[in-house]
């Protein structure tokens, strides 16, 4: 019954006797359109239930830099930013890259064994003249000697610090040739 009040006709008047073709099809192809309809709706709240649909994208609202020991350098969230890069000439800064999901939570990653690499980090909008930003897939090696608990998404960035002055750069997170998440503002780089 509801199907034909989407269809604003009651099916008990339609006597098919009485019908053409070209009103058979005219029909049918309201009954059709108004299924994928009423099927298009039933599906959109799909994005509130609590499982991912969208397996491998990341719904980041922010981001955090942090050095090789562990400190945090650089928060963006929702807009807000906390920090800044600075460093010296000839200097390079390690920073391992996490992203925050709407609570300001770091968002848990884990790698499957099949799982593509078409992704990563993308980086741009900074004067290379003054500091060179370089993105860095992480594939930890059996045998690592180093501490890298705060590296588990396997996702870092290089900073080098050319000559003197200041720049800043985008930083987006890229999934299968589109981003997932773009910086709201570029991360400031002073370098002395």
């Amino acid at each position: 019954m509801q199907l034909a009040s989407i269809l604003n006709f009651n099916l008990k008047e339609i006597n098919v006797r009485n019908l053409s073709t070209h009103d058979l099809v005219r029909y049918g192809m309201h009954a059709v359109f108004s299924l994928l309809l009423v099927f298009n709706f039933a599906c959109e709240d799909d994005d509130h239930d609590d499982h991912d649909h969208d397996e491998g994208h990341t719904d980041a609202d922010g981001f955090v830099l942090e050095d090789e020991s562990g400190t945090e350098v650089y928060r963006e969230f929702e807009g807000a930013v906390d920090g800044s890069i600075s460093l010296s000439v000839g200097d390079t800064l390690e920073l391992s890259v996490h992203f925050l999901d709407h609570d300001g939570e770091e968002i848990e990653h884990e790698e499957e064994e099949d799982e593509d690499h078409e992704g990563g980090l993308s980086l741009s909008e900074n004067d290379e003249s003054v500091a060179k930003v370089e993105a860095e897939d992480h594939e930890e090696e059996d045998g690592d000697d180093h501490d890298h608990d705060h590296e588990e998404h396997g996702m870092a960035l290089h900073v080098i610090g050319v000559s003197a002055g200041s720049t800043s750069f985008k930083l987006q997170l890229m999934h299968e040739g589109h981003a997932d998440y773009t910086s709201t503002n570029n991360v400031p780089v002073v370098v002395n």
